[in-house]
């Protein structure tokens, strides 16, 4: 039977990049992010491709929201194989001098929380599938980073130990997760830096398909395999 991915984050960016990578490899994928028309474009290049895929747009600080969105998946696909946690936010108000805690608490919300909130709903479809997921957090969370701000990096250096009790915990229904910490990216994500770096800065950058191919190399991986953290840098990233 064809396995199922539930893609968060799914119509653009890194998101989107892993979704058309496991559709490539097979697996059959559902999408959710916000914006309706982006994760139409998205599941229009998959089809197109011969992949199956389910758009499901929801806001992940919702419940009830991603509750509906998990249930739509299992009443589509009959099962839940993967998840790739990649809804994210940051903002250009980010340093002590600047930012509110209004905004701190949405980066928190989104980077954090829905991702618990999301593995919450979808882990007894994955205890019985011995299911996979990838959080893709970032290398502010491996490495400190100035530049990412204090509500990114404290958010996505929190999804280091979420990944680990998730593995120490779900181990004996053969669930894995891996806490995916990619360098600089050039995506539309880079537009919330107050300084947005130049075509010339982004072209030495990772590309949202390099973290795709990444995140296809943990789903792919054999059930007995477990990629607990993944870091991969562009070459110019001190």
């Amino acid at each position: 039977m064809e396995k199922v991915l539930w893609v968060t984050g799914g119509g653009s960016g890194m998101g989107a990049a892993s979704a058309r990578y496991a559709a490539a490899s097979g697996w059959r994928v559902a999408l959710s992010g916000r914006r309706t028309e982006a994760l139409t474009e998205v599941a229009e290049s998959i089809t197109a491709d011969g992949g199956e895929v389910l758009t499901l747009p929801l806001d992940v600080t919702d419940p009830e929201q991603v509750r509906a969105g998990h249930d739509a998946v299992v009443d589509r696909f009959g099962r839940l194989d993967g998840l790739v946690l990649s809804a994210g936010l940051n903002t250009p108000q980010r340093d002590w001098a600047d930012q509110s805690m209004e905004e701190f608490a949405r980066v928190v919300d989104v980077n954090l929380t829905a991702v618990a909130r999301v593995l919450d709903v979808a882990l007894p479809q994955l205890r019985r599938t011995a299911g996979v997921v990838v959080v893709i957090s970032s290398i502010a969370a491996w490495r400190t980073n100035p530049q990412a701000g204090v509500a990114y990096s404290a958010s996505k250096a929190a999804l280091a130990p979420l990944v680990a009790s998730l593995n120490f915990e779900e181990a004996e229904h053969g669930v894995r997760a891996c806490h995916l910490c990619p360098g600089y990216v050039a995506t539309d994500f880079m537009k919330l830096r107050a300084d947005v770096p130049d075509a010339a800065a982004q072209a030495e950058m990772l590309t949202a398909d390099d973290v795709g191919r990444a995140v296809g190399f943990v789903l792919d991986a054999p059930p007995h395999v477990r990629i607990d953290e993944l870091v991969i840098s562009p070459v110019s990233q001190r």
